[in-house]
């Protein structure tokens, strides 16, 4: 443990023209006093570790000392490239990795390039999360995700409906999908692909049994392709409705928005009155009405006549809540 923080902190100040006690207590996580002693130690090991005085000081390395700690392995590389995802990191348990793996990016670099990373994240960040939920991290998480990393196969347990079922996966790939945690697995022994919903596992076990992974495997095309295939596989009814021009606009926001797409492009010509028609498949009536009621006077539903009732009710309601 020690000996990793030490290393941390030559990298630290190997990557920085100097930093306070304060500093590097923060970036290590340990008092002023055990930063003190540290910079003793690595004194002590023949790292040029200079502590300057006074108001402005700070701890720097002299003599233009570069370590030769700055080789990255493959976990550290391989969190280099989610460390755009920080929440991510954190919840795979990752970000140790994540951390030292820049800090040794940013050692290598000239002087004049070691505030990139500082700028870019100054600059671009990506939050997963969808708004108005709390985000809740699975906590088999991480077991699964080492276990992603290793290609070794799972005994997983997992909710399906009242029951629990076991299957024994080969996990290929963890997929972050607003705020939500997917695995896409394949069961041993089978050619198929699968998702599962990481928060529906109840117990993982990770043996040491590694699987020969599928080259010819693409998540981002799995993916893309499954989320299309469930997303389509959910509207399993239909509705008619006229649109007005902001209706219209406004409709991919409301539903499905490839449904959405979809359905006005094939649309015919707008009405005398700027209004077109269009056949919109939907998840159910229920779920309809829940989302065409946000278009407001902008919308008109045409059929099913039970849902066309529903708005009309609706209407009558709106008109009496707001007569003068």
């Amino acid at each position: 443990m020690r000996a990793a923080r030490l290393i941390k902190m030559v990298l630290l100040l190997q990557s920085r023209p100097s930093m306070t006690a304060a500093e590097l207590a923060r970036e290590l996580e340990v008092s002023e006093r055990t930063v003190t002693r540290d910079a003793q130690a690595l004194s002590e090991a023949g790292v040029p570790v200079y502590a300057d005085r006074g108001r402005a000081g700070g701890y720097r390395l002299i003599g233009g000392y570069r370590t030769r700690l700055t080789g990255l392995h493959r976990g550290e590389a391989e969190a280099l490239f989610l460390s755009g995802v920080p929440g991510a990191l954190r919840e795979m348990g990752l970000e140790d990795a994540a951390s030292a793996a820049r800090l040794k990016v940013s050692a290598a670099l000239l002087p004049s390039l070691r505030d990139a990373s500082r700028t870019a994240a100054q600059r671009f960040h990506l939050d997963a999360p969808n708004w108005f939920r709390e985000p809740k991290t699975p906590e088999l998480l991480p077991a699964v995700a080492d276990a992603v990393w290793d290609d070794r196969r799972i005994t997983a347990r997992y909710r399906r409906g009242e029951d629990e079922v076991v299957r024994e996966l080969e996990p290929y790939g963890l997929v972050l999908k607003a705020g939500v945690w997917y695995l896409c697995a394949r069961v041993a022994g089978r050619a198929s692909f699968r998702v599962y919903r990481i928060d529906r596992f109840t117990a993982v076990d990770a043996g040491q049994e590694r699987f020969e992974r599928d080259r010819e495997f693409d998540l981002p095309a799995f993916w893309e392709e499954r989320a299309e295939q469930f997303a389509r596989s959910l509207l399993r009814a239909e509705v008619v409705v006229r649109l007005s021009g902001a209706g219209a606009r406004r409709l991919p926001y409301a539903v499905d928005p490839l449904s959405a797409r979809e359905a006005l492009s094939a649309a015919g010509a707008p009405d005398a009155d700027g209004w077109v028609t269009v056949t919109l498949p939907v998840e159910s009536e229920e779920v309809a009405h829940t989302q065409l009621a946000m278009l407001g006077p902008e919308v008109e539903v045409l059929a099913p006549e039970g849902l066309r009732a529903r708005f009309a009710e609706d209407a009558r309601r709106l008109a009496a809540l707001y007569r003068p």
